[in-house]
């Protein structure tokens, strides 16, 4: 059964099934972490995250994804909220939406990266790294904008 709430005319879903892969994909495609992006790799990722939606009259109006084990950890990412919907609040309730989803309760850690967005999931109870140096990857910025190899 799929877990939503409406809140101020936006219905807030985890169902998979309603999100507009074409509209999200529009969206990503687009958005600086992960321009290019073909469709058939948002495609798999959706498949193997938890994934949420916001929809109003208009349609899908905004999108977050969520990796995790649903015990430990979270990995928050994909959060965009289409142009004529920002400003209404909607990605900071979608997000909390997301937090509040009965199968990510109790994780000892989320996490995110964001290039300019701090101040806003610091609202939402993010902070900055305790321990930065501990934090370690493997980067391939612009995967997705050179062809492949």
């Amino acid at each position: 059964m799929a877990f939503a709430e409406v809140s101020g005319g936006v219905e807030y879903s985890d169902d998979a099934a309603r999100i507009d892969a074409d509209r999200v994909h529009a969206w990503l495609r687009e958005a600086y972490w992960c321009r290019g992006l073909p469709r058939d790799v948002m495609e798999r990722a959706f498949a193997n995250s938890m994934v949420f939606g916001a929809y109003d009259d208009s349609g899908q109006v905004a999108v977050a994804r969520v990796i995790t084990d649903k015990a430990t950890y979270a990995y928050l990412c994909d959060v965009y909220v289409a142009e004529p919907a920002r400003g209404r609040g909607i990605g900071q309730a979608l997000v909390q939406f997301a937090r509040r989803h009965p199968d990510l309760q109790n994780l000892r850690r989320w996490c995110l990266l964001t290039r300019d967005a701090q101040s806003l999931y610091e609202r939402l109870g993010f902070t900055h790294l305790a321990e930065p140096r501990r934090y370690m990857e493997i980067a391939r910025p612009g995967m997705y904008e050179r062809p492949a190899t």
